[in-house]
Formats: C-alpha cells, structure tokens, sequence
C-alpha cells in the first residue's frame, strides 16, 4: 500500500469500543492512513488501555497499518506478542529501554517498522544516537496516557529540532505528532517538519462524524 505524503492517523482511545470495528471501516474509508493504538500498562503512565488482543481484533477489521505506541515498562517482554497481532510499527519510549539499539533492533527483526518517542521533559538529545536506527520517531505533544488533552506549545519547537536531527542524517523517517491535534494545531506542526499526525478527538468526536474530522484534517495539511 503507498502511503500519503502526509499521514492521519486516528487514535481508537478516543472511539467508542463498543463499536471500534465500525468505527475502523469508517476511519479507513473515509481515507485514513494508520490506525493508531496507544498500549498503557498503568505503571509507565497511570493509564490502563490495550493488549495485543485489540491490536489483534483491530488487525481483523482493517488492512490499514496499525501504530502501535507502546506506553508501557520493559517493553521488549511485549513486541513479539504484539508484532504476532498485526502491528505494523511499534514505537517505544527511550526512558522505559536501558538499551534502546537493542529493543529498535528486535522490532526490525520482528518484521516492523521500528519507532522511537519520548515525554515532554526529555531532551531531544536523548534520542539522537538511535535515530539512524528509526522508522518513525514520535513527538508527544501533551504527556502521555490520557485522550482530548490540549496541545503543549513547546512541542512546536521541539518537532523542528527533531526533523533538523532526521535532516542531518538523511534520513526518511515518519515523524509523528500525538497530542491535541486540530485543525487549529496541524498547520504549525507541519510547517515544523511533521509528516505524520495521530487524532483522536478531532476525528472521533468531529460533530459530523468520522468522515468529516478526518477530511477536514486533510484539508488542512494539503492547503499551501
């Protein structure tokens, strides 16, 4: 499948799980990208989400995708059982990997795209000696473990110095925004160097649905 120039990539924290087949179908025909799943174990962050059965049951209800983030301590004992799932990228936290070459490493090895993230209050320079490594690298944009948190200002920024780091090695990963994602907040991201952007409220609680929050991002990350 060939992917967009940009990226949406709706967030099911924010669907109605009651429904979340449905809500996948409508998110991938109204012309979604990835489908992002955010895994929280309670101890990392103070959230309890998914487990490798919803990534497995999301796996069932789409071909798109599925971005997986894993919000979670030790996160190597997990992927496997997570890449047996259908995740197609998985992305781990530089504070929770005491070695973080090895864990982007098995991720590979795995048969996914390997992703690297980290909180607000981390240096970007935490994670600048793996991202020769990376596929994506993922900027968190509020603190992690909770949906329909507003933007952190200071993300901005922090976006343009990580895609200065991916240009300065040439390299060609995603980089992805989570966190407080509009209409309003998408155009700066991008204009930082985002190419890739998770939504969770804007989409799944558009007041015109599904189809309508993700064609008004999309309209919004092609305006010039």
């Amino acid at each position: 499948m060939l992917e967009n120039t940009f990226v949406i990539a709706p967030s099911i924290l924010a669907a109605d799980l009651l429904h979340l087949g449905e809500a996948i179908a409508s998110c991938e025909a109204a012309g979604a990208d990835w489908i992002h799943v955010d895994v929280m174990d309670g101890h990392f962050v103070s959230n309890l989400t998914f487990g490798p059965v919803i990534v497995e049951a999301c796996r069932r209800a789409t071909n798109l995708p599925l971005d997986v983030h894993l919000m979670i301590d030790d996160p190597q004992r997990y992927m496997e059982a997570f890449a047996r799932a259908g995740a197609t990228n998985l992305t781990v936290h530089i504070e929770t990997c005491p070695h973080p070459h090895i864990a982007l490493r098995q991720i590979k090895s795995l048969g996914c795209r390997a992703g690297i993230t980290l909180n607000p209050g981390t240096p970007a320079a935490a994670i600048q000696p793996v991202l020769p490594l990376v596929d994506l690298v993922l900027v968190m944009s509020v603190h992690p473990g909770f949906a329909e948190q507003k933007y952190l200002p200071q993300a901005t920024s922090r976006v343009a110095e990580i895609r200065g780091m991916l240009d300065g090695i040439t390299s060609s990963a995603w980089l992805e925004v989570d966190g407080g994602i509009s209409v309003e907040t998408l155009p700066e991201v991008r204009e930082a160097g985002a190419n890739a952007f998770v939504a969770a409220k804007a989409i799944f609680r558009h007041p015109g649905g599904i189809t309508a929050g993700i064609q008004a991002l999309r309209d919004v990350v092609a305006s010039p």
